[in-house]
C-alpha cells in the first residue's frame, strides 16, 4: 500500500476521486497529509471533512517541512499549478498528471483550459490525459499510464476538458496502483538509454 501525500491549488476534484476509489478498495493507497499552496481552497476543506490532516504551505521549503512530519512512498500533484521541488530523498517520488497525451500540448506554460484551448485550435480529434514521474523539467519525467479519448469536431474546450478528467479519473488511481505493483525504479529505468 502506498502511503501518499496529495498536492493541490483548488477545488479538489483528484482527492475526491482517490478518497472515493481508496473507500471502495481500487487503490491501494492511503493518503497521509494534503497540502495547498493557496490558502482556502475548496480541496483543503474537502480533506478536512474526509479526515485528512489539510495545510496550507507557500513554498518548496514550507511543503517540504511538513512533509518530513510524515511516511511518504509518492508525493501526487493534483492539480498544483507551481513547479515543485522535493527533498531529496523523495526526488524520484513525486507523481503529476497531465491533460495531455504527452510529448503533445505541454510544458511550461501548458495546464489546464490552457492544454484544452490548444487541442481545440489545433483541430484534433484524440486528446488524453498522462500521468508521468515528475522531474525539474514540465512533464518530461517517466511516462506511467496514458489514456486517450475520442473528439468530435464540434466539441468545445469545455467538452474537451470534461472528457480529459473523466479519463484522469481512470488514469491517476491506475498509475498509483502500478506504482505499488511494480516500484518507483521500474518506471524510470525503463526510460534510460
Amino acid at each position: 500500500m502506498l502511503k501518499i501525500a496529495v498536492l493541490l491549488s483548488g477545488s479538489g476534484r483528484t482527492l475526491d476521486n482517490f478518497h472515493e476509489r481508496i473507500m471502495n478498495g481500487t487503490l491501494d493507497a492511503q493518503i497521509q497529509v494534503v497540502i495547498s499552496n493557496v490558502k482556502g481552497v475548496l480541496g483543503l476543506t474537502k480533506a478536512e471533512k474526509y479526515g485528512y490532516p489539510a495545510l496550507y504551505a507557500s513554498s518548496n521549503e514550507a511543503i517540504n517541512a511538513i512533509l518530513q512530519g510524515y511516511s511518504i512512498d509518492i508525493i501526487c500533484l493534483a492539480g498544483f499549478l507551481k513547479l515543485y521541488t522535493p527533498p531529496q530523498a523523495l526526488a524520484r517520488s513525486v507523481i503529476n498528471i497531465h491533460p495531455s497525451l504527452i510529448p503533445a500540448f505541454s510544458g511550461d506554460g501548458f495546464y489546464g483550459a490552457r492544454v484544452h484551448k490548444a487541442v481545440k485550435k489545433r483541430g484534433c480529434l484524440v486528446s488524453g490525459c498522462t500521468v508521468h514521474f515528475a522531474s525539474e523539467v514540465y512533464d518530461e519525467g517517466p511516462i506511467i499510464v496514458q489514456k486517450s479519448v475520442e473528439l468530435e469536431y464540434e466539441d468545445s474546450p469545455e467538452t474537451i476538458a470534461a472528457k480529459v478528467f473523466a479519463a484522469e479519473c481512470e488514469a491517476f488511481p491506475e498509475a498509483l496502483n502500478r506504482v505499488n505493483e511494480k516500484g518507483v525504479d521500474f518506471f524510470w529505468q525503463r526510460v534510460q538509454s
